[in-house]
């Protein structure tokens, strides 16, 4: 029978000699790596690393995850863009100026004006024309499409009116709308209005749609009356649609903000640029498209964040 010797040398050794309990094993090519390195390193692999689902998602919802870091890096990366082929001559300034340049000169109209008002002015009477605007948008809009989508009444009724005007450019329909309110603010908020009306309507009529008839018949079966069902159960299953209605609705708004103040208009960031396109001031033309489209992005986020505290359900529907 052969005897198995077992080595004890290790057994013998003192305690300063052994590894320690901390002791972490690392690949001999990441041992030569600088603790810089070796930490840029770590965040990569964790950025890299799949995530576990949070509490309460789905796995593959579409869509899912943080996008901030990207759309900080796709901004910088255009903004970078822009400065190296104005600052290297590629373009004229007269084509498309330098970033430097528009902020200088957005600078300039915010304390000097352009074409009779400062800039806070013209924000002010283009922002009072838009959001009067849309507010009476909701108030009618949201009513109507959901009635649209309740009633075959009154579908027959306004589905039409509202297929009709819907595709019509608010320039199509400009001159009559000077000719029955003339020339005063009334004509530019009834525009952008009408511009804004449509995509809430269909909107709203589109959600109604989309609610589950089980909900229908189950507040039915527990004595809802007809108004209590349309108010608690319907316009709350299309709320999602609306939201999306309005925020599309607002950039109706913007883009018909330009052309409504076309007409003898003496404020309104849409005349500002107006007026500077005229006289080939590119610089002032590129800051009031900047401001529309921050003012614009901002007041989506906004929409977003009410999506987000009045319509949780949104998507597990």
């Amino acid at each position: 029978m052969t005897t198995n010797t077992i080595d004890a040398s290790h057994l013998n050794q003192s305690e300063s000699e052994r590894p320690s309990a901390d002791y972490i094993a690392v690949p001999a090519h990441q041992k030569q790596l600088t603790p810089l390195a070796q930490k840029v390193l770590n965040t990569t692999q964790q950025i890299g690393a799949s995530k576990a689902v949070p509490s309460g998602e789905y796995f593959g919802t579409p869509g899912a995850g943080d996008s901030k870091l990207i759309a900080l890096c796709s901004t910088l990366f255009c903004l970078g863009l822009w400065a190296l082929v104005t600052e290297a001559g590629m373009i004229k300034p007269m084509f498309l100026p330098s970033p430097f340049d528009v902020l200088a000169r957005l600078w300039d109209v915010l304390i000097d004006g352009f074409a009779g008002a400062t800039l806070a002015e013209h924000l002010g009477a283009s922002l009072s024309r838009i959001f009067g605007a849309f507010l009476l948008a909701s108030l009618i809009g949201i009513p109507l499409g959901v009635a649209i989508g309740c009633s075959r009444v009154i579908r027959g009724m306004f589905d039409p009116l509202i297929e009709f005007y819907r595709p019509l450019p608010p320039l199509a329909y400009l001159p009559l709308v000077i000719i029955w309110l003339g020339i005063d603010e009334a004509s530019k908020v009834t525009l952008i209005f009408l511009a804004m009306l449509a995509p809430i309507v269909l909107s709203a009529r589109s959600g109604v749609s989309s609610v589950r008839i089980e909900q229908i018949q189950v507040a039915y079966s527990m004595g809802a009356s007809r108004w209590q069902v349309v108010t608690q159960v319907i316009a709350k299953g299309a709320l999602p649609d609306i939201m999306t209605g309005m925020r599309i609705a607002i950039g109706f708004g913007w883009t018909t903000l330009v052309a409504a103040e076309m007409v003898a208009a003496e404020r309104g960031i849409g005349f500002m640029v107006l007026n500077a396109s005229e006289f080939l001031v590119t610089d002032v033309v590129i800051a009031g498209i900047v401001v529309i489209g921050i003012i614009a992005y901002c007041f989506d986020l906004m929409m977003r964040f009410l999506e987000s505290k009045l319509i949780p359900w949104k998507g597990y529907n």
